[in-house]
């Protein structure tokens, strides 16, 4: 086609039916419409010569056209490429179906350009073989994305994506045309995310009602040119969307710290660089092989399935996950949630978790109501609690009955409105064990999904007879508790007050499904390394809570030592250090510089004057958000708190708990302004002291200083 319109341009003097003749001389047109190529407009013969050339390219003849009223008319007789013939199936009588390859194109009547053609006629001119998912860049950046339906790209990095046309999904969230963009964050610390397009069933279009339509949705957003584009390399059923790049002051934030920054940045440049590269790198995102992505297994799919159906029937059904440590609880949870949120408006969320929690900062245990999707690793979407109560360690380890009884107060704040998905511990051996046991006896869920895989220690299955038949750590199995007697079955052997019984959704056990699901996800973690990933994914947590401090994006970025604190008397809040043993004259040492968790316990601070106030032992109490510690002012007896919470909330704050969650080092590091010794960053201090840790010799990475280096400044 290419060089019959390089030969019409040599001979510009010859007559267009002499140019025709040339570039086709066997096609066949009518006596008729040769007598009367002469007298045709400039406007007509290009309508006609680019006609004429497109069915050339299509395989088609010209046999014979004068339809009255017409200068030129004909048909065309469409040949189909040659295909091996499919296998003989029986079809039912009457008139054959059209034909639904994607090497055809089905025209319109030129007497009736208005008749509209089936669904399986209507096709768009196909991208080459070689190019299944065309890229466009639009600039400002911006770039055109085109799916064929069930084709899907991988990709890493960070983007906002906007559907146009058709139907998308991520990370099992379906994405519709008109709905509002979504940020999505494919980072190499978690497996890549992959958007898929989707087959849609729409009314009959005719071919020319989809094209007017698509430019109509297109032309807000794009040039002519690029209009022009899609039209012609639409495929059929597809699916058109835009990727955007991405400003927000939390991706801001946390390119400003070294700890952080590395995780949003791309690979080096590959040896082959195309054009395709060089507009996805515009924004921010790289094209990545599809089995980097997120692979479900068979058994996945079909538990997945089982449990959207059941919510459906039974409308609140309480799934329980568990499994050992980076197994895919967390990956299978966002997948199943971003399911449900397909066909019901929430989802509620209990984190049981200390240590990877999901979107709070590490060491609570919390509820949530879940209305958006889940695009991303849990430091990049953080939620509001509807209930949280910070534990302050990230694991359970010799306390296990201080645990649970967190654990049912604030499952108790479940008001079996929407499903329920809990997460569970990594931790299945030994007194993990029985920890599960005893919080399926206190959850009383109706499914329970257990992840497994050939790289871990086989677990028992936890099937109700198990689970019956079994001690927990708190809870006694169904022998020991009935002792010989056959009376009903009510209730486990954890006390419950009659408060709790009334308020409890679900006080007695009676019984779950096993859900075994075959794991094969995919993580970079192993035993050497696993210590490492998760406390880098614990400071990402904390410094995604702390983004929430920066002001909208057309305000200028401010580091956090520059920003105004909160003054907190002494006499207003009680202090707990919740994961050691500190003595009275040095708990303004544990506090100052540290993460705190804002709490609201019964008891009122108003009959205090002098400070501060301590409490004896850990209360089980709300917690309303986190804050630094970032100074402590001895002449007012006041706190100087940094958080986000805001005022009307802050005023109901009366106790500060300190935990063994720390501020990532890189808050007190990379601060810009400070120079020589940096405040509260020193290896010159006395290990001795109750309640103190060595906190900087254990960093790993960032600049922190090894701990060999660390014993030899000591010596």
């Amino acid at each position: 086609m290419a060089e019959s319109e390089v030969m019409l341009r040599r001979v510009p003097s010859r007559s267009s039916w002499q140019r025709v003749r040339k570039a086709r001389p066997h096609l066949l047109l009518s006596r008729r419409g040769r007598r009367r190529f002469g007298v045709l407009t400039r406007g007509e013969l290009r309508r006609l010569r680019r006609r004429l050339l497109r069915a050339h390219a299509l395989g088609g003849e010209w046999k014979q056209g004068v339809p009255a009223g017409a200068h030129v008319a004909v048909k065309c007789k469409i040949r189909a490429r040659s295909r091996p013939a499919p296998r003989s199936q029986p079809t039912p009588s009457g008139p054959p179906a059209p034909s639904t390859q994607l090497g055809t194109c089905s025209l319109l009547n030129p007497r009736n350009h208005s008749t509209p053609l089936n669904e399986s006629e209507i096709s768009f001119q196909r991208v080459s073989p070689n190019v299944t998912q065309p890229v466009r860049d639009l600039g400002s950046g911006r770039v055109l994305l085109m799916l064929p339906p069930g084709e899907g790209f991988t990709f890493s990095g960070i983007c906002r994506v906007t559907c146009i046309y058709g139907q998308l999904e991520i990370y099992g969230y379906i994405i519709k045309q008109g709905q509002p963009p979504q940020d999505v964050f494919s980072v190499y610390t978690h497996s890549y995310l992959t958007i898929n397009g989707v087959p849609y069933s729409q009314p009959q279009k005719s071919e020319r009602g989809i094209r007017r339509e698509i430019r109509a949705l297109l032309k807000p957003y794009t040039k002519l040119d690029d209009r022009n584009w899609v039209v012609r390399y639409f495929p059929s059923l597809g699916s058109i969307l835009i990727l955007e790049r991405v400003q927000t002051r939390f991706v801001d934030f946390l390119k400003t710290y070294k700890c952080s920054s590395y995780v949003l940045l791309q690979e080096n440049i590959p040896a082959r660089v195309n054009a395709e590269f060089v507009a996805l790198k515009k924004i921010g995102i790289r094209r990545q092989k599809r089995k980097q992505g997120i692979c479900l297994s068979e058994s996945g799919l079909c538990a997945l399935e089982e449990l959207i159906s059941v919510s459906f029937v039974d409308g609140c059904p309480v799934i329980l996950l568990c499994g050992a440590c980076d197994i895919g609880k967390s990956t299978f949870n966002r997948i199943l949630i971003n399911q449900l949120l397909n066909s019901i408006p929430a989802v509620d969320y209990l984190e049981c978790d200390l240590g990877q929690t999901e979107f709070t900062p590490p060491g609570c245990i919390s509820l949530l109501n879940i209305t958006e999707p889940l695009l991303g690793p849990p430091y990049t979407h953080p939620r509001k609690p509807q209930k949280m109560v910070y534990f302050g360690k990230m694991n359970c380890h010799n306390d296990y009955e201080n645990y649970i009884e967190i654990v049912k107060y604030v499952f108790r704040d479940y008001k079996r409105e929407f499903p329920l998905v809990i997460n569970t511990m990594g931790w299945v051996s030994d007194d993990g064990m029985l920890l599960l046991v005893d919080l399926i006896r206190v959850l009383s869920p109706n499914y329970v999904v257990q992840l497994s895989s050939g790289r871990d220690k086989l677990m028992p299955v936890l099937t109700s007879e198990f689970v019956d038949l079994t001690d927990g750590l708190y809870t006694k199995s169904k022998i020991r508790r009935y002792r010989g007697f056959e009376i009903p079955e009510f209730g486990d052997n954890l006390e419950f007050t009659e408060e709790e019984k009334e308020s409890s959704p679900v006080p007695v056990f009676t019984g779950h499904t096993v859900l075994s699901v075959y794991s094969e996800f995919l993580s970079s973690k192993n035993e050497k390394n696993r210590a490492k990933y998760n406390r880098i994914f614990r400071d990402l947590a904390v410094l995604g809570y702390l983004s929430q401090l920066m002001l909208p994006v057309p305000e200028p970025l401010r580091p956090l030592h520059s920003l105004t604190p909160y003054q907190v008397p002494f006499s207003a809040v009680a202090v707990r250090v919740t994961h050691a043993d500190v003595a009275p004259t040095h708990i303004l040492y544990a506090v100052n510089a540290s993460w705190v968790g804002l709490c609201r316990i019964v008891d009122d601070m108003k009959g205090y004057t002098r400070g501060p106030i301590l409490l004896a032992q850990n209360p089980i109490c709300d917690c309303l958000g986190f804050g630094i510690c970032r100074g402590i002012d001895m002449d007012r007896r006041v706190y100087h708190i940094l958080t986000p919470l805001p005022p009307e909330e802050l005023k109901t704050v009366n106790c500060l708990l300190v935990g063994s969650i720390s501020i990532p080092h890189c808050v007190f590091k990379n601060q810009p302004g400070p120079e020589g010794t940096i405040p509260y960053v020193t290896t010159d201090y006395n290990l001795s002291l109750p309640g103190a840790s060595e906190k900087i010799g254990e960093r790993e990475y960032g600049n922190a200083v090894p701990r060999h280096k660390l014993r030899q400044r000591r010596k």
